[in-house]
């Protein structure tokens, strides 16, 4: 089985970026990354050491040496390099919570994101020094060590504007990736199903025939479900209220066509209404209840689509009573995998591991749920 580098680039890109998004993967793995960081700059750190103070023809080749000095700056680098994490991780849940951030300008943000490794570095490098066998006090007063320490501590600031930038560039490229990719999986989820389409249209010739009020009911469903989807194909973001209106769209358009045949209930807290919502990322479970549990099923169904807000966590769920999971698929149609995998991958790029959709066996029929972090209302 092939190994799925996704979640490991989500959280490499997240620990790039550190921005206001839910960070993406276990939280592990945000040290790890600090860790092999700290690693390579303390490799840094030990040949420009040896660049000033390698004195003798064989300085270079002293193996013991280099590993004494990398040893030493390793700690120091590593004691840094953690101290700028456990701010950033007090920020988040402190001054600079996530929702918080989002709504910061510019200036601000660029304020905070240099201060604070700036002031990991004023905290964290005497303590290093100390934890690395270095007498504190000797260093900072002896000549030699006040060169040193004014030399690190103009490199540090170099180094912490060089990667401020550098990080600045990466999470502009990150946020494009998933802006491309985000778009890209939400036009395939947008792409209405020509047997929908078609029997839609069919069912409204037909009707002409004989129920001109019937038809002409239809096709007002089939355009306001119409307007609501292209409108939500168009725009990058989205509430709940707005994707809840295009799921009871759906559903009233097919109860035209089903009639007993398909019962549904949309219903949300208040307090989840307004939440933003990626567009076009609850209707393919609906579609997926409806053209897998019910059409097939001779009696039809019911369909309940719920948005509540649970903790700290927006709960998305599609619940249907008809054929269930193990049922085969229905010919003519394409397999509900792949709109899953979409939905999938939707999530996480645009969340990491911090959002998941499940989909189980409901005794009768079939639940989805999506289950996502809680984001700030747009402006």
């Amino acid at each position: 089985m092939p190994f799925d580098h996704a979640p490991l680039k989500a959280s490499w890109q997240s620990w790039i970026t550190n921005d206001a998004r839910p960070r993406a993967g276990p939280y592990w793995m945000q040290w790890l990354w600090t860790l092999l960081f700290s690693a390579a700059l303390a490799v840094l750190f030990t040949v420009v050491g040896f660049m000033a103070y390698g004195r003798g023809e064989g300085a270079w080749r002293n193996l013991a040496g280099w590993a004494y000095w990398y040893g030493k700056n390793f700690i120091v680098c590593l004691t840094i390099g953690a101290t700028i994490q456990l701010l950033f991780d007090l920020g988040r849940l402190t001054v600079a919570r996530p929702e918080r951030v989002a709504r910061w300008p510019l200036v601000l943000r660029t304020v905070y994101f240099s201060g604070v490794p700036l002031l990991g570095v004023v905290l964290a490098w005497p303590l290093g020094l100390w934890l690395a066998g270095q007498n504190v006090l000797v260093w900072f007063g002896s000549s030699d060590g006040r060169n040193v320490i004014f030399g690190t501590v103009l490199l540090s600031l170099l180094i912490t504007f060089l990667l401020h930038h550098w990080f600045a560039s990466k999470a502009a490229e990150v946020d494009a990736e998933r802006r491309a990719t985000e778009a890209q999986l939400r036009l395939l989820q947008a792409q209405i199903e020509p047997h929908f389409l078609f029997n839609t249209l069919a069912n409204v010739q037909s009707l002409m025939d004989h129920d001109l009020p019937k038809a002409r009911a239809m096709l007002e469903s089939f355009t306001d479900y119409l307007r609501v989807s292209l409108g939500s194909l168009r725009n990058a973001h989205s509430t709940v209220d707005q994707e809840l209106h295009l799921a009871r769209s759906y559903l009233e358009l097919l109860h035209r066509r089903m009639e007993d045949r398909l019962r549904f209930e949309v219903s949300a807290d208040d307090a989840a209404r307004q939440l933003p919502l990626p567009p076009l990322l609850l209707q393919p479970l609906v579609e997926n209840a409806v053209v897998h549990g019910l059409e097939p099923a001779i009696a039809g169904g019911r369909v309940q689509v719920s948005a509540r807000v649970e903790g700290r966590q927006l709960v998305l769920e599609v619940r249907d009573d008809g054929r269930g999971l193990n049922a085969p698929p229905r010919a003519g149609t394409r397999s509900n995998g792949l709109a899953l995998e979409n939905i999938r991958q939707r999530l996480l790029t645009r969340y990491g591991s911090a959002a998941q959709l499940v989909v189980q066996a409901a005794e009768p029929g079939t639940l989805a749920r999506i289950t996502l972090p809680l984001e700030t209302p747009f402006p």
